[in-house]
């Protein structure tokens, strides 16, 4: 790789010359992070042939190269095709009014916070906001954000699924006890332009324009610059209003459509492979992955790999790992 990026003619593709070249850089540090490994291991050789050291000392060496070499072979694990890609995340709320639309709202904070955390940028695709509530809070009937950052669609993707959560009612007059289910889905940022193995058809695609709005219905654009793509085969809807113009919109649904294709044709395939091993597949796709209760007790649990969290708080800000890291060893388990 290096020796092509040497070449004049290398950067005439912009864009497929920058993504080459992001390519490089992240198998350099990977690269340089299992060379500092294998030096850290020798030394520690060393350092017991020579019996140096105290007990205590040795024990924190071991504990500090055991975490060094999990969050490698939790790397390994990220080797699907798209794992290191930027993700589109969508969050849509389910029925109950405002109190799953407020939920909604809390789960998106609950991921931009996560993003955050990792250092990955987060822009608007599309947002449908609910309907104004107490003290000013707005809920979200359905939000698209992508995520762009290493590995954000390997770390996120198991996180598809219904959310739910248990709470006294913010809405309630009664203060009542109140059941919210809000799903996610998480995509691979997809380029239409080099996904050889999605084809889309002018004939299955229906284009509707419209103007873009925010919180209240008031327009935040005169002109229809929004775009709306409903896909005819599959029903799949698109909207992206993010863009300044319509054309931008146009392209960037169409490339969230691409990425909504692709993953359900990979679930087919392993729905596919699933069945001629004889298997079940034990998660489907919509279903609820995640409790979050937050009254008569506190606690978060996740259905699948049984991890529990009691500090509701903390998940809520955005503190995931426990749980993504739980998921995926648990994805890679069963492939």
């Amino acid at each position: 790789m290096e020796q092509e990026i040497a070449r004049p003619d290398f950067w005439d593709n912009a864009r497929e010359a920058a993504q080459k070249s992001q390519r490089l850089a992240e198998l350099k540090e990977e690269v340089a992070r299992i060379d500092q490994l294998r030096k850290e291991l020798e030394d520690f050789k060393e350092l017991l042939a020579l019996s140096s050291g105290s007990q205590e000392e040795m024990q924190s060496q071991i504990q500090n190269l055991q975490y060094a070499l999990d969050k490698e072979e939790f790397r390994a694990f990220l080797s699907a095709k798209y794992d290191r890609a930027n993700a589109i995340l969508t969050i849509t709320a389910g029925a109950g009014g405002q109190d799953a639309q407020d939920w909604a709202a809390l789960l998106t904070r609950m991921y931009q916070r996560y993003c955050e955390r990792k250092g990955w940028k987060i822009s608007m695709v599309d947002e449908s906001f609910g309907d104004p509530g107490q003290e000013g809070r707005v809920g979200i009937k359905q939000i698209s954000f992508e995520i762009k950052g290493g590995y954000a669609f390997g770390m996120l993707k198991g996180e598809n699924g219904v959310h739910r959560l248990v709470r006294i009612s913010p809405f309630s007059a009664k203060s009542l006890r109140h059941t919210s289910f809000a799903s996610v889905e998480v995509t691979p940022e997809v380029s239409l332009k080099e996904e050889t193995e999605i084809a889309l058809n002018a004939e299955d695609l229906q284009t509707d324009f419209f103007r873009a709005s925010g919180p209240g219905g008031q327009n935040v654009n005169k002109r229809e610059t929004a775009v709306r793509i409903v896909h005819k085969p599959t029903g799949i809807v698109v909207t992206s209003q993010s863009q300044r113009s319509q054309q931008q919109n146009k392209e960037k649904a169409l490339d969230v459509l691409a990425s909504k294709l692709y993953v359900l044709k990979e679930k087919t395939r392993q729905d596919e492979m699933a069945k001629a091993r004889g298997e079940k597949r034990q998660i489907e796709w919509g279903s609820q992955i995640r409790s979050y209760v937050l009254h008569p007790y506190r606690l978060v649990k996740d259905v699948r790999t049984d991890v529990e969290v009691s500090n509701a708080e903390a998940v809520l800000d955005g503190d995931l790992d426990v749980f993504i890291e739980a998921e995926i060893r648990l994805m890679k388990h069963h492939d």
